[in-house]
């Protein structure tokens, strides 16, 4: 599995604001520029935050973002799957139906171990951790 660039995204959105604080609004151009997020990818992920409650879209010339909820209760796993869907490894984790083999096959079962494992390890890390970690330089 390979996090997709709208999930990455999405993380890169939700860092940048977790450092300004709930309730600071920041530009999208400061968002853009400073989280290297092109801004139509960012219109797009701005909407589905939006949608869940997590962030604000305020409009105008003064506008931008504002992030609603407080670093320490937003994890890693929920801002992901807010973009992408849920988390899983092969279609037969979500759709059992989908794989004739799904009832008698023993790497179904490895295969939700190891969904669960990510989406465990995911969903432990909170964005207020992710702030105080080590700065990453993008290659």
């Amino acid at each position: 599995m390979r996090l997709t660039r709208a999930g990455e995204y999405a993380v890169r959105c939700v860092l940048y604001l977790s450092k300004k604080g709930k309730g600071a609004l920041v530009s999208r151009k400061e968002v853009a520029e400073q989280a290297v997020i092109p801004s139509h990818f960012l219109a797009k992920i701005a909407q589905e935050l939006a949608k869940v409650g997590m962030i604000e879209i305020r409009q105008g010339a003064k506008g931008g973002f504002v992030l609603l909820m407080d670093p320490e209760e937003i994890t890693l796993l929920q801002v992901v799957e807010i973009v992408i869907g849920e988390i899983f490894l092969n279609d037969c984790v979500v759709r059992p139906k989908s794989c004739d083999a799904s009832p008698n096959c023993s790497v179904h079962v490895v295969w939700m171990r190891a969904r669960d494992q990510l989406r465990d390890t995911l969903g432990s890390v909170t964005f207020a951790e992710l702030i105080k970690a080590p700065i990453c330089i993008s290659e």
